[in-house]
């Protein structure tokens, strides 16, 4: 069978391949075109494969939160440069995960990617990635989802720059300040809510050196306990979302501003993207090559 440039054309529109790979699958399905997209799906899987094992460090946060602002999800997809990080087929995928994790409320990541990427679709959200893998050629993975639901309260979030995103569920309060608080979130990185769920083993650690700094000092030992004291609870506002100064008016703690609006904040999540990741460092020429190559 003739192998027309109309035929090429249509398999590029359906696989959105290259030309050349387009013509070889036509070729080796004799022009049948349905066999030659099977061919090639399965081809992309395994191309997939390989590319799992390779660094993602860059990409996008994504958030979606529920028309009555009672829920939110947030999501992290990673891909391996920012290029395609900030491509349009790229955000656009992330932005159907979020969507998929606050209607599907999945348990886990695993549950997640066994969803399908739009409502009612027969693709999953691990099956297009896999496939967005072998078309865009980097390695494309969902690395971490979170989901809120508010009782008696509202979710907020704060997206900056597409690269950090916070959600925060407040008890009280109302949208806009639950905006503010993950702005702030967003802003001064705090480890958690109250000074009552940082870990003891990180306290003690603090108090150790603390102590060590203090016996340089040559002070009487009950002297030295209370300026230990005073130094962790310093240590413990500064690292507390209620001991911050409101980044918006550092005049009022955060905690200050939640009592005057009757509000409490039950928890935040903060993503940024790739925080925690080991990425290899590569000029810009070296990632524009291996794209041409398809590496």
């Amino acid at each position: 069978m003739e192998i027309t440039a109309a035929l090429v054309k249509e398999l590029r529109e359906r696989t959105g391949s290259g030309m050349m790979e387009c013509k070889k699958a036509l070729v080796e399905a004799n022009g049948d075109i349905d066999t030659a997209v099977e061919a090639m799906r399965k081809s992309g899987l395994a191309k997939a494969d390989k590319k799992a094992g390779r660094v993602a460090a860059e990409g996008c946060v994504v958030i979606q939160l529920g028309d009555d602002a009672t829920q939110g999800a947030m999501v992290e997809v990673n891909c391996e440069t920012d290029f395609v990080g900030k491509g349009d087929d790229f955000v656009g995928f992330a932005g159907h995960v979020a969507k998929q994790a606050l209607a599907g409320k999945p348990a886990d990541l695993d549950a997640l990617m066994s969803l399908p990427l739009e409502k009612g679709g027969d693709k999953s959200i691990n099956t297009t990635r896999q496939e967005m893998i072998a078309k865009i050629g980097e390695n494309i993975s969902v690395r971490r989802f979170v989901t809120m639901a508010a009782s008696g309260g509202v979710v907020g979030s704060y997206l900056h720059g597409g690269r950090i995103g916070v959600l925060v569920e407040l008890q009280g309060g109302n949208a806009a300040l639950a905006k503010d608080i993950a702005m702030h979130v967003a802003a001064s990185k705090p480890v958690c809510v109250s000074p009552d769920e940082v870990p003891a083993d990180i306290v003690e650690k603090e108090k150790d050196i603390f102590r060590a700094q203090a016996a340089e000092s040559g002070k009487p030992a009950n002297i030295i306990e209370k300026m230990i004291t005073g130094r962790i609870q310093k240590f413990l506002a500064e690292i507390t979302l209620v001991g911050q100064p409101f980044v918006k008016n550092p005049d009022v703690t955060v905690e200050k501003l939640l009592q005057d609006a009757n509000a409490k904040v039950v928890r935040f999540q903060r993503f940024e993207v790739g925080e925690g990741i080991e990425k290899k460092q590569e000029d810009f020429a070296a990632e524009v090559m291996a794209q041409v190559r398809g590496s």
